[in-house]
């Protein structure tokens, strides 16, 4: 297998990866009905980023244009990494390993009129940043959104190694 195979190969994982990701996070908030918090929200954004980004370098690759592709990789990985922190941020300050931010409350929207606002208080329920509403393992929504994301910025970078750096591993997997 070439070397620009394994990385299409690649990075088709991560586009199929981080869209599995995004979509779980979307159907437990409306299948599910897990409202989601500020900071669960903000953990979206590197999906939002990040995604298009690799469909972006995915096109490049197919079109050979190798550079482009490993620079869209690089960012990607990049952006992802961020989004691992973020959930290794918000997990442990749910574990109280440290303070979460003191703005973090339920992402519902605000009552559209003043008079209905008594039952949007009585129907809201706010979520806070620092407790989890569900664990797996171990692990809540933020501490899987840190290990996914931290192995779609793993993907991302192999995949801009291989073609920037032309890694042995492509070599041997022929």
């Amino acid at each position: 297998m070439s070397a620009e195979k394994l990385a299409q190969s690649l990075t088709l994982l991560l586009l199929a990866g981080g869209l599995v990701v995004i979509g779980t996070a979307w159907g437990y908030q409306l299948i599910g009905g897990y409202v989601p918090c500020k900071l669960c929200l903000e953990q979206r954004i590197p999906y939002y980023i990040g995604l298009p980004m690799a469909l972006a370098a995915l096109a490049a690759l197919v079109t050979g244009r190798k550079g482009i592709a490993a620079v869209l990789l690089l960012t990607v990985a990049a952006v992802f990494a961020y989004g691992a922190g973020l959930g290794i941020y918000q997990a442990g300050a749910e574990w109280q390993f440290w303070d979460g931010p003191n703005d973090c409350g339920g992402g519902a929207a605000a009552p559209a009129s003043a008079s209905n606002m008594l039952q949007a208080l009585q129907s809201t329920r706010v979520v806070s940043c620092t407790e989890a509403s569900w664990r797996m393992l171990g692990l809540s929504f933020a501490g899987w959104n840190a290990v996914a994301s931290a192995g779609l910025a793993g993907l991302g970078l192999l995949a801009a190694g291989i073609l920037k750096f032309r890694v042995p591993m492509a070599k041997s997997l022929a």
